[in-house]
């Protein structure tokens, strides 16, 4: 049979299996969304996980001092009543103790004793637009109610310096001595010793000061020319700590150092440069809640949290720090005593839940207690001055919104 010379065409290839590119296209786009919805659940995931660690971290810095809640859970009967004053007010007091346990050591004196080297009684409006930050002089002379001692006994109401009653019961008799002079339920307490105000200081990166003359103070470690200064932690503590060395030596003048110095701490706090900012707001939270002893409604992250916030809103003129009116005690000059009746309307102002007005302290020598005052009960009494009608008087004190520097 012959063979067929007839060209043919040549086979064509068949075509590879699948489906055609307009196909592929849309599968290709689902697996890059696949691996895109996996990476970031990945990191959500991761960084909640990160956020519970570390709020986990924060919350766990914070000490619960519960004995002190149980002290004052046993003597609930003498205290003033919690519905006093204005529904929604809060009062805080803040305590500055100068042990010399532990990391405190290195500042001298005797380990084991504590005594309230600052406090300041924190009032916090009801609408959360005002706080007023009344300092308690140390030396001040008051009725100091029985308290019990570390050692399980339990001491006899006497008249003394305010800041022993800290070191005779703790801070549960500190509590009771301010709610007895003053009439105010305190809802809560901070216990700042000298270590976490210096770390606090560091974290924060420092707080601004007038000086209005230079200082060489080697004991408070001062070595500062006049002007504005930046103090970190040691010189901070240095700074609203030295008494003798500035100024006329008075504890009036340090209360007054003090309040500039956390008028300006709070401004530098309400900053964006730290609350917004997580590489400097980290260290600051990190520092706060390692450095307090609190009660246990404040023992926690989510409460400082709370309260950090309410003063965060707080309009700066309205905050106010101020002394409560003393001079000196008429048996020894080396103490105070209240002024009356102007204490006694300051703190009828705040349990009423008024806002103070203050006007700039008087210069160095005037009397600090204004016009002759209408005599009150003794120094020390434990009696309630009993105020005149109408508005409160003006303090000499000053609003967080004012510069030191501005003063001078």
């Amino acid at each position: 049979m012959a063979e067929d010379d007839t060209e043919h065409p040549p086979t064509a290839v068949p075509p590879t299996s699948g489906p055609p590119d307009g196909e592929r296209r849309p599968r290709r786009r689902r697996r890059w969304l696949w691996i895109t919805a996996g990476v970031v659940a990945f990191l959500l995931v991761a960084t909640g996980v990160l956020a519970w660690v570390a709020y986990r971290k924060l919350d766990g810095n914070i000490r619960t001092d519960t004995a002190t809640d149980r002290l004052l859970a046993k003597l609930e009967a003498e205290r003033p009543s919690r519905t006093a004053g204005a529904p929604g007010a809060e009062n805080i007091l803040l305590i500055g103790s100068d042990s010399r346990d532990g990391s405190n050591g290195s500042y001298g004196g005797e380990a084991g004793t504590e005594r309230s080297d600052t406090t300041i009684l924190l009032h916090l409006s009801a609408d959360h637009r005002h706080a007023t930050a009344v300092s308690v002089p140390r030396d001040v002379m008051v009725a100091v109610p029985a308290c019990d001692k570390p050692d399980g006994t339990r001491s006899r109401p006497a008249t003394m310096q305010f800041n022993w009653a800290f070191e005779l019961g703790g801070p549960a008799c500190a509590i009771r001595t301010v709610e007895q002079l003053s009439g105010i339920r305190i809802d809560h307490y901070l216990i700042l010793d000298f270590s976490g105000f210096r770390t606090m200081v560091d974290a924060i990166g420092g707080v601004e000061v007038c000086v209005p003359q230079p200082i060489h103070d080697k004991d408070a470690k001062l070595d500062l020319p006049a002007g504005r200064q930046v103090l970190h932690g040691e010189q901070a503590l240095g700074y609203v700590r030295a008494r003798e060395s500035l100024g006329d030596g008075s504890d009036t003048q340090r209360m007054g150092r003090q309040q500039q110095f956390l008028a300006s701490l709070l401004r530098k706090v309400q900053s964006q440069g730290v609350l917004l900012n997580p590489a400097k707001l980290w260290p600051v939270l990190d520092a706060a809640t390692s450095s307090v002893r609190a009660d246990g409604g404040l023992s926690s992250l989510g409460a400082l949290y709370d309260l950090t916030q309410d003063l965060r809103g707080v309009p700066s003129p309205n905050v106010v720090f101020l002394t409560a009116p003393r001079r000196p005690y008429r048996y020894d000059s080396d103490r105070d005593e209240f002024v009356q009746p102007q204490t006694g309307q300051l703190f009828t102002a705040l349990r009423e839940d008024r806002p103070i007005t203050v006007r700039a302290p008087a210069p160095p020598g005037t009397p600090t207690a204004g016009p002759s005052p209408t005599p009150g009960p003794e120094a020390g009494s434990g009696e309630a001055a009993t105020p005149s009608a109408g508005a409160s008087p003006t303090f000499e004190g000053r609003t967080a919104d004012v510069d030191a520097c501005a003063q001078h």
